[in-house]
């Protein structure tokens, strides 16, 4: 099993306050021989329609030495693991999750805005000292 982020802890207790259950902790597929683990799966219900949402989330601290470098590793990581979640379970929704300074610097800059939206990259901005998400992009859906 791979070693945690960073901010795992602080993404797994902003989760909960946002009132996500985490479900799987590392969220593990399996394909073939082979397995890879997304960091969190968690899953929120919604009581109005008696179902739930579920999401996977892939926390990246981007503590590099390059901001594009760590952008590359991240964008390459949340596509393979998008692709598998689609064939496997395709109501679980994957969530790229990254401190909040790096969602309003590196993920604003020219280079990353084109590669983030032409992939439809979901995001989860949150502050590690607080321990909260500060924003979802897009929103979780049903």
């Amino acid at each position: 099993m791979p070693a945690r982020d960073l901010y795992h802890r602080e993404v797994k207790h902003a989760l909960i306050k946002d009132g996500w259950s985490i479900t799987h902790d590392p969220y593990t597929l399996s394909f073939g021989q082979k397995d890879v683990f997304v960091d969190l799966g968690a899953e929120q219900m919604l009581a109005a329609e008696k179902d739930s949402r579920k999401i996977a989330v892939e926390i990246k601290s981007f503590r590099g030495a390059s901001d594009i470098s760590d952008l590359e590793q991240a964008i390459g990581q949340y596509v393979f693991y998008r692709s598998l979640i689609t064939r496997f379970e395709p109501e679980r929704k994957l969530f790229l999750a990254v401190p909040a300074s790096v969602f309003s610097s590196t993920l604003s800059e020219p280079i990353a805005r084109p590669v983030i939206e032409d992939l439809s990259i979901a995001l989860v901005a949150f502050e590690p000292q607080e321990e909260v998400i500060t924003r979802w992009i897009p929103q979780p859906q049903p």
